[in-house]
């Protein structure tokens, strides 16, 4: 199944906002927000993430509607050991 999993944007370590470390569920990791580089992004927005990809911004609520469903799947923990998974290289 593919999933896309919120996470909220907690640090963008890099000066062109490229890279961004996003958190889910306590666990923080690089992920690449090049795809939305037309899209205003900050810290504290939330966005989905595939493959450590951010696909999209969405809201706090969309968010947690999302995790909700996640977790009536079953899918909670899988989504989790996906974004533990992520690796982006340090620059």
């Amino acid at each position: 199944m593919c999933l896309a999993i919120p996470a909220k944007i907690v640090e963008f370590p890099e000066s062109d906002k490229a890279v961004a470390v996003a958190e889910v569920g306590g666990v923080r990791r690089r992920v690449n927000v090049d795809l939305l580089r037309d899209t205003e992004l900050a810290v504290g927005d939330w966005v989905l993430l595939h493959v450590g990809f951010a696909m999209s911004r969405i809201s706090e609520e969309q968010a947690q509607e999302q995790m909700e469903i996640l977790l009536m799947l079953g899918e909670s923990e899988p989504a989790l050991d996906e974004v533990r998974g992520y690796t982006f290289a340090e620059s």
